[in-house]
């Protein structure tokens, strides 16, 4: 490829270009948001799922951002508005630092509305495009993590309990259970008892945090620190006691970055996981999902018997600690859209189109056997 047709400002990997290039010829909406597509020609950058007609390969450039590209002099495209996403982004962050503070009562999204000086229908589709989930839904999540971490830092039920809006201990332990995957008196103890050994290994992702009890692998992290990665250990477990593995648990963190790299499983991995009955039930039937293929949050909701329970699954997936063993990264929304992974959907992204590729090698090979 001739290096002028390249982002050179920002250079992105030819195979991630390649692939970038396919979702644009897709007209992948999954994609929307994880990358533009920039013509020379025109000067004009578009969405990857915009319905226009796809310039010639030699006359596109890809960016990350639309800020990238229209610090290289590229405008947005008026039929598909690319730059909309980049405020629906910046409208989703100022309104959940108003939803941080919301208490127990119900929601007014026209409040939050007046004070960003937008509307209820804007601001709602804007949470729909960038995080899958309604306002209500993210002020729950919001207020349950200032409870988790005062349980965490040694607070007492009572004072957590008031201190973040709920107005019994009823509401508390019906709504806590759900998400903390146990009690909160259990998730005050903070771990105690527990003998947690963990490993970090390489990956195609950045960096894999295993960690495990006697009885099974309890936390699959990804990211790119090891600091970051043991430390948001310890934040989930700050009484238990954990310390580095002596040994690396050989086959199963063999086996989990293999399933990063796409790869069929070969091994496997048992789980020691304190979660509710419903976040059980959700995880199993991820594990049910096959490589290279995805469920909708609705579908899941199906599947374990409760199809109104679409919230409370895209919940479970989030709470889920065991990525990779657990995929929840198989999980979309019901437009086709990613949303809503704990480590990114750019790793998302990754983890999902590997998988498909291996499995269209493997099906090719078996088809020509």
């Amino acid at each position: 490829m001739n290096l002028t047709n390249r982002n050179i400002a920002n250079p992105i990997p030819q195979r991630t270009e390649e692939r970038y290039w396919q979702a644009a010829t897709a007209r992948d909406r999954r994609a929307d948001g994880t990358f533009v597509l920039a013509v020379r020609s025109t000067r004009i950058y578009c969405r990857p799922s915009c319905p226009a007609r796809r310039p010639l390969r030699r006359n596109v450039i890809f960016f990350r951002t639309q800020q990238e590209a229209e610090t290289q002099g590229f405008r947005a495209c008026l039929r598909c508005r690319p730059n909309e996403l980049a405020a629906a982004v910046v409208l989703v962050q100022d309104a959940t630092k108003l939803l941080a503070a919301v208490g127990e009562d119900p929601v007014r999204l026209s409040d939050i509305a007046k004070k960003l000086r937008t509307s209820p229908a804007t601001l709602r589709r804007a949470f729909a495009q960038v995080t899958g989930l309604t306002p209500r839904d993210l002020a729950e999540a919001l207020r349950i993590d200032r409870f988790k971490s005062m349980l965490r830092a040694g607070r007492s039920i009572t004072d957590a309990l008031y201190e973040t809006g709920y107005g019994s201990a009823s509401r508390v332990y019906e709504r806590s259970n759900a998400q903390l995957g146990m009690t909160p008196a259990a998730y005050r103890k903070g771990g105690l008892g527990m003998k947690i050994t963990y490993t970090i290994a390489k990956s195609p992702l950045g960096k894999v945090l295993v960690g495990a009890t006697e009885k099974g692998v309890s936390a699959v992290y990804l990211g790119d620190d090891n600091a970051k990665l043991v430390a948001a250990l310890r934040e989930e477990y700050p009484r238990a006691e954990i310390a580095a593995a002596a040994e690396s648990y050989g086959r199963w963190v063999q086996e989990i970055v293999g399933r990063i790299e796409g790869r069929q499983s070969q091994v496997e991995v048992p789980l020691d996981l304190q979660a509710t009955a419903f976040q059980r039930r959700v995880w199993q039937e991820l594990q049910k999902i096959p490589r290279g293929a995805t469920r909708t949050y609705s579908e899941v909701a199906r599947a374990v018997g409760n199809p109104r329970a679409v919230r409370a699954v895209a919940r479970a997936c989030a709470m889920n600690p065991v990525s990779i063993v657990v995929p929840c990264h198989r999980v979309i929304r019901e437009d086709g859209k990613l949303a809503g992974y704990r480590w990114g959907l750019g790793r998302k992204e990754e983890l999902l189109a590997q998988e498909q590729k291996t499995e269209h090698v493997s099906a090719t090979s078996v088809a020509k056997a």
